[in-house]
């Protein structure tokens, strides 16, 4: 069988890799390539205009053409046959040989000319892909300065270990993830999470309590490595090792991607077993067409020679690599983590996709939206009751009617309350100005002792409640002084990030969460999604998205957590804030590093792009291989035929390099 060397060996060894060996430094197999191409102008000039020059001189510089245009091919092809491949690089040798039997040693070296310059330009543009790739790596500092018991001193970022203190100075990269312990700044993230404006960091405000548990550390306080120090010096304590930060993960992922095949390049690699023996078959036919045919052995084994270089599918085995190397390098750029090829087609492919509630198209901390005293009772006292009520709770609904309510006071004085009691499930109990005060859902009320709320209070409730809210009512003494209405309020970015989802042609959006229906209506309702399923299990998540995937490509997205069983069961999984979640980036097929939606329209846009120019490779190396087949059979020689193979290898190659140029909102 003969392929191109570009694809990937079984042995993991990648394109050929010329890194061993480079005589003259990165541009050596350029450098030979030029060489053989002078020698073989020099060559040519003596044999056409000194006819009278020595008839040695002129295959003396041809013998110099083949050693500078074949020494590359040459280790090529010998690496391969240990590998037990026969691949391009030999068939260029045995045609370049045929050539030179025949004692045409001018088109001989015109192969080896252009086929070790193809390659060389060809490594040139691959290496610029990977090194988008290598460029990640190079974020972190290898260093960092470090306040340890015997003083501050600069160490290698490998030497680093958990709980150190590391010192940054402004307009520094920062060479650890951990949270600030010490100063304040704007971090520059988008290294690491592709956020386009820095992010105001603090300290925190427990180190103990983060300390022990990094992961619940807040985003205004946790850090990363490779993101680079505004103006503010500040002090960073470690919480993970320099192999283990979200930069170390996303570069080892990142590299991993680039061996993981896509549905195209697995169909060209299917065809091309097929279509390989095929051509084989038809040039050994041609080896004897001079049986059948009033010409020479030599004209025949010219042609079959001519017709397996024009046939080799060089260009559509690097065809979908190429593309899909740039596409990943480009979205790792732009903080995307895509794990491959497969994700990256089938990102691109997408018509639905499904979204978990909490945390993606809502910030996950609910708000205060609706005050409705009864009827003359002052807002303030409504809210200053339940706010001092709710002061003694730790629930998660009381904090924020704390946090809001407060706010809507101004500074207006508090009245502490005392003596909280939880009835679990239900609300509160506790005495505010010394008499008993009850907060909870009003199912709370007309049971136990506690009598009905008034009819008013309860037309509000349910009026709330209809509007998708989560509502408390509250009674002092014997007075029902109203009804508060909360719910998880939209992420600011997340309605553009639909409209330009839309835009890009995904024609179903959904919301899947476990809230109550109504709630999950009402929040679907102001973003604009097509459908909401609420009072979901996890479970429940798994059928869903089950069930619409035999309707058409869908994509999850969540938090790659408690969303990981739904995830791994859609099309493509995608996980929202993975620069802090070593689970998200395990679990997901897509991880967008930063906590933020707008990434996705990015991710869906880029890999549409990534298909498109896949197609236009594949088609592009068929075209070629279908026009130089005929024309070989019919006369075409091996010069032409070599300049048109290796040029359609290079128009792929650099095609697929147009992705890394790639820019948000391109279709």
């Amino acid at each position: 069988m003969f392929t191109h060397a570009r694809s990937e060996h079984k042995d993991g060894k990648g394109e050929h890799d010329h890194a061993h060996g480079r005589i003259l430094g990165p541009n050596t197999e350029l450098i030979f390539s030029l060489a053989c191409g002078a020698l073989l102008v020099v060559g040519f000039a003596i044999e056409k205009l000194l006819p009278a020059a020595p008839g040695w001189l002129p295959i003396v510089c041809f013998v110099g053409a083949y050693f500078f245009g074949g020494f590359y091919t040459v280790r090529e092809a010998i690496d391969n046959l240990r590998l037990r491949r026969f691949e391009i690089d030999t068939l260029m040798l045995v045609a370049a040989a045929g050539a030179a039997s025949l004692g045409a040693w001018a088109e001989g070296a015109l192969l080896l000319f252009l086929f070790s310059l193809g390659h060389a330009l060809e490594h040139y543009a691959m290496g610029r892909a990977k090194q988008a790739i290598e460029a990640l790596a190079k974020l972190a500092p290898r260093t960092a300065t470090v306040r340890r018991a015997d003083g501050t001193l600069e160490v290698p970022v490998e030497e680093l270990v958990i709980g150190d203190v590391v010192l940054v100075r402004p307009n520094e990269r920062l060479p650890a993830d951990g949270f600030l312990v010490k100063g304040s700044s704007a971090i520059d993230q988008a290294p690491v999470t592709g956020e386009s404006i820095p992010v105001d960091k603090r300290p925190v405000d427990d180190v103990a309590e983060a300390r022990a548990r990094p992961d619940t550390v807040g985003s205004a306080s946790r850090v990363f490595a490779g993101t680079i120090n505004g103006a503010g010096a500040i002090e960073v304590e470690a919480t993970r090792l320099s192999s283990d930060t979200a930069l170390a993960k996303v570069v080892k992922m990142v590299s991993e991607a680039e061996t993981q095949k896509s549905p195209t390049q697995r169909f060209t690699e299917t065809f091309e077993r097929i279509f390989v023996p095929v051509v084989l078959a038809l040039a050994i036919l041609l080896l004897f067409a001079w049986v059948v045919v009033d010409e020479p052995f030599s004209s025949s084994f010219y042609r079959a020679m001519a017709v397996l270089v024009a046939a080799s599918p060089c260009a559509l085995a690097i065809a979908t690599p190429s593309a899909v190397l740039s596409g990943v390098a480009r979205a790792a750029r732009g903080g995307v983590l895509v794990k491959g090829g497969a994700p990256l087609e089938n990102l691109g492919s997408l018509s639905a996709i499904a979204f978990d509630k909490t945390g993606t198209l809502t910030e996950g901390k609910p708000r205060i939206t609706d005050v409705l005293p009864a009827d003359g009772v002052p807002e303030h006292e409504l809210l200053s009751v339940a706010v001092a009520v709710e002061a003694l709770s730790d629930h998660p609904l009381a904090a924020a009617i704390v946090r809001d309510g407060r706010a809507r006071l101004g500074g207006r004085e508090i009245e502490e309350a005392t003596e909280l009691k939880s009835l679990t499930g239900r609300g509160v109990v506790a005495t505010f100005a010394g008499q008993p005060v009850w907060l909870g859902k009003a199912e709370m009320f007309g049971q136990d002792g506690i009598t009905q709320l008034n009819p008013a209070v309860k037309a509000s409730i349910a009026k709330l409640r209809d509007a998708g809210r989560t509502t408390m009512a509250v009674r002092i003494g014997e007075r029902d002084l109203g009804a508060i209405g909360l719910m998880d309020t939209p992420r600011a970015a997340a309605r553009d990030a639909l409209k330009r989802l839309r835009d890009l042609g995904i024609t179903r959006m959904l919301m899947i969460s476990g809230d109550h229906q109504k709630v999950a209506d009402a929040i679907a309702k102001d973003l604009g999604l097509d459908e909401a399923w609420g009072d979901l299990l996890p479970e429940d998540k798994v059928a869903a998205i089950q069930k619409l995937r035999k309707e058409a490509k869908v994509a999850m997205v969540g938090d790659g957590v408690n969303d990981a069983p739904a995830m791994a069961n859609a099309t493509v999984g995608i996980a929202m804030g993975a620069a802090g979640s070593d689970v998200a980036l395990e679990t997901a097929d897509v991880a967008l590093m930063a906590d933020d939606l707008r990434h996705l329209p990015f991710a869906v846009g880029l890999s549409r792009r990534t298909r498109f120019i896949i197609l236009q490779n594949v088609f592009i190396s068929l075209g070629v291989v279908a026009l130089l087949v005929p024309a070989t059979i019919f006369g075409l020689g091996i010069g032409p035929a070599v300049a048109a193979h290796e040029g359609s290898t290079l128009v792929v190659v650099f095609n697929a390099l147009r992705l890394l140029g790639y820019r948000d909102g391109q279709a």
